[in-house]
Parts: structure tokens; C-alpha cells; sequence
């Protein structure tokens, strides 16, 4: 029986301001409008994990030219494979697992004079009908940010012959996200990212990922 744990590891290095939110709900007169999610315990910025597969499933859905409520039987069946689908039979549960990205690069931002590291961006909304202005704060994550991520991939018997076909597709993830982007507000220069120091290695289990770093050193 074969059952490994690959991880893939890298950066997501921000080019552009990053504005992934979290809840206003009880912000005080004079707060921002829209805050960016943060770790509790540094109050640093992160990426979470959910917001890199969505946008990935997203984007791959567009390429491989299914909806993302199809079931593995039809088109959509490499995407189900990989992230789960709930209203399929056969894959529930994907083979990757994305964890939450941190902010590893705050002591670089440090020598560069960062006393904070995000900044807010006023925006302002128009209604086309009656002019009237809907001015706002939008908060972000700053360029030159690092992140570190990660993200599991499972493989079994079931999937021991389909691995290189599952990375070449995550490869296409992560070539669509760089030339497109994360979080909100893209179409108004947020968002810009591009990915670093990728590399694959097995945390359970025995496979060879040898051919894997190969191909992400070609690639990515």
C-alpha cells in the first residue's frame, strides 16, 4: 500500500499592495474601513490558506473549461481531485491541504525604515446616477512582503500513477495567480504576487520528488 505526505514549500513575495479582509463588524468611529486579516499573536498580516486554493481552483476552473459544482465523472474531475468537491462522489476530499501564509520577512522590512506593515489606501466609489461619493479606507499588506506557504499533497495507490499530471496542474496554478492576482481589488493594482523558492520534499512516506524539484526548477 503507498501513502506519502508531500510538502511543497516556497514564498509568495507581494509586488503590489495585498488586501485580503476579515470582519469590521465592531470597528470604532474613525477606524478603517476594511482591515486586512492578521495573525492574533504578532498583529502581522497573513495569507490564508483558503484564499490561495480559492483563487487557484478559480483560475485552473477557467483553463480546464469546467464549473466547479461538476462531478469527477465529467470534465471537472483532475480540479475535484485535487481540492475536494463536496457534491461529488468520488473525491469529497482533495489531495492538497493549504495552510496559512506568514509574514516572514518583517526584520528585511525592518532595515528598510518599515515602522508598520500595512498601510491604508483611501478609495472612493461613485454612484454613475446621482454622483454622490462613498469615500473609504482600504487597508493592505505592504509590497516587498514575504510570505511563507505551504501546502500538502497526498498520494495513495489511487493516485501513485496521476502525480506528475497533478503537479503540472498546480504549476498551472500558480503561473495564473502570478499573472493575475490575490485578494481583493485586483483590477485597481492589488493583489500582485509572484511565487520563489519553490521546492517539493516528502514528510511521510517514501517518494522519490527528485523528477517534481525538477520540474518547479524549470518552471516556476
Amino acid at each position: 500500500m503507498t501513502f506519502a505526505k508531500i510538502q511543497i514549500t516556497g514564498q509568495i513575495c507581494l509586488e503590489t499592495g495585498l488586501h485580503i479582509g476579515t470582519s469590521n463588524a465592531y470597528a470604532a468611529i474613525g477606524a478603517i474601513d476594511s482591515p486586512v486579516i492578521k495573525d492574533p499573536i504578532t498583529n502581522l498580516p497573513i495569507i490564508p490558506g483558503s484564499s490561495i486554493k480559492g483563487k487557484m481552483r478559480t483560475l485552473l476552473a477557467k483553463i480546464y473549461n469546467t464549473k466547479l459544482t461538476q462531478t469527477a465523472a465529467q470534465d471537472g474531475e483532475i480540479l475535484n481531485r485535487l481540492f475536494g468537491n463536496s457534491k461529488s462522489d468520488f473525491y469529497k476530499i482533495g489531495r492538497l491541504i493549504f495552510r496559512d501564509a506568514y509574514l516572514s520577512n518583517k526584520m528585511q522590512l525592518d532595515e528598510l525604515g518599515v515602522k508598520i506593515y500595512t498601510e491604508v489606501k483611501f478609495e472612493n466609489t461613485i454612484d454613475r446616477i446621482t454622483a454622490h461619493a462613498t469615500p473609504r479606507q482600504i487597508e493592505r499588506a505592504i509590497r516587498c512582503s514575504r510570505f511563507d506557504f505551504e501546502i500538502i499533497y497526498e498520494i495513495t495507490d489511487d493516485s501513485l500513477d496521476q502525480v506528475e499530471e497533478d503537479f503540472k496542474v498546480i504549476l498551472d496554478g500558480f503561473k495564473l495567480l502570478e499573472s493575475d492576482y490575490l485578494g481583493g481589488s485586483g483590477s485597481r493594482g492589488y493583489g500582485k504576487i509572484r511565487f520563489e523558492k519553490v521546492k517539493v520534499n516528502t514528510v511521510f512516506g517514501t517518494y522519490n520528488v527528485d523528477s517534481l524539484n525538477k520540474l518547479l526548477s524549470t518552471e516556476v
